[in-house]
């Protein structure tokens, strides 16, 4: 299972528009510029555009939407358990393509 780090170096590397970046007070990555994903403790975040993906995010097992701050969930995004890491970067892929 790739870790966090090895999953956005992956990124970074394969994609030129894609970057690391400090966001939300946690390491995240950006595409074009924009949040797309990022490590919320020992979870990872998404950001999901496409409907489709953002439901079969959802119906992982412990997933649920990324709510920083407590009852506003941000639009689009889904945090994935570090039980599914084996999942990170199928949904790391979607978050920047």
């Amino acid at each position: 299972m790739p870790s966090y780090e090895e999953i956005v170096d992956d990124l970074v590397h394969r994609h030129a528009h894609v970057a690391k970046k400090k966001m939300f007070g946690m390491d995240g990555f950006t595409a074009n510029g924009k949040a797309a994903g990022g490590l919320f403790g020992e979870d990872m975040v998404f950001k999901l555009t496409d409907a489709a993906q953002r439901e079969e995010a959802l119906a992982i097992d412990g997933a649920h939407p990324f709510d920083p701050m407590g009852g506003r969930p941000m639009k689009e995004w889904v945090v994935v358990p570090k039980a599914h890491a084996d999942r990170w970067p199928e949904l790391a892929k979607a978050a920047v393509t």
